[in-house]
């Protein structure tokens, strides 16, 4: 099996967690989002290939999160985010080692008959995600808090009006408000936003939220509704609507595999 070179399996070992505050937004680091749709009657065949397969897969790239959809939109989609630290060019080494790597070209070929159609999406990690106490981003790993429910990941996503000032606009109002959320009494403890991203290649002007519940989607409603008494998030979101063409919530379950749980 093929490996990364040293300088880009070194990164993957420094990634610090919550209590390593205050946490850096690398420049120039890029968040890979694969969704390969599957086919539904071959779906779990992919899942019993690729948890085989997961240290191939790890040995090349800095896979962070492997969900599967649990409502909220398409079923059956592989979705799995990557955190390039070094950009382009360390997220071209690394495609480049694991095409030559005979173990990976071998369960591409079984794996490969499983999946539709395949999207890839390129985005960077919001500048708030550093500032914001208890938000671990993707170069951290979110803090386990689990209360029995489940683990789900919430997948949050808004595409936004044209304009090469919307973006800064809402990450501006989305900042002065999320403190105001996170602090909200009643607040499900398991409850932790782990990141916040916006497009660089693919569908532009998107922000995807990224949050993590313990408690599964028990936890998920009762921090939804703590959030409703949030006077300065409710008025975040006020203006935040005048900047979206259109807004998705979707369930996610983390794989067994998956380095995130």
């Amino acid at each position: 099996m093929s490996s990364f070179p040293r300088a880009i399996s070194r990164t993957f070992t420094t990634a610090r967690t919550q209590s390593s505050r205050p946490q850096l937004v690398k420049p120039g680091a890029l968040i890979e989002l694969r969704e390969y749709d599957l086919v539904p009657a071959r779906s779990a065949e992919y899942m019993s290939l690729t948890a085989t397969t997961m240290p191939v897969r790890l040995s090349h790239t800095p896979c962070r999160l492997f969900s599967f959809p649990d409502t909220g939109g398409r079923l059956d989609v592989a979705t799995h985010f990557y955190y390039y630290e070094g950009g382009h060019e360390m997220r071209n080494m690394a495609l480049a080692g694991a095409a030559s790597d005979p173990e990976w070209a071998s369960y591409l070929a079984t794996a490969l008959p499983c999946v539709a159609a395949k999207h890839s999406s390129l985005f960077a990690e919001a500048p708030l995600v550093a500032s914001t106490e208890g938000v671990c981003g993707l170069l951290g790993s979110p803090a386990a808090v689990d209360s029995g429910g489940g683990c789900i990941y919430e997948v949050r996503r808004y595409r936004l009006k044209l304009g090469y000032d919307t973006v800064p606009k809402f990450l501006n109002l989305y900042g002065a408000g999320l403190p105001s959320k996170l602090a909200a009494e009643g607040t499900d403890p398991s409850t932790s936003l782990t990141t916040v991203l916006y497009s660089e290649v693919g569908n532009l002007n998107e922000v995807i939220e990224l949050w993590r519940h313990g408690g599964g989607t028990a936890a998920m409603e009762r921090s939804r509704v703590a959030a409703r008494t949030a006077p300065e998030w409710r008025d975040a979101i006020a203006q935040i609507a005048g900047l979206a063409k259109n807004f998705t919530s979707t369930i996610h379950r983390p794989a067994p595999f998956s380095p995130w749980q």
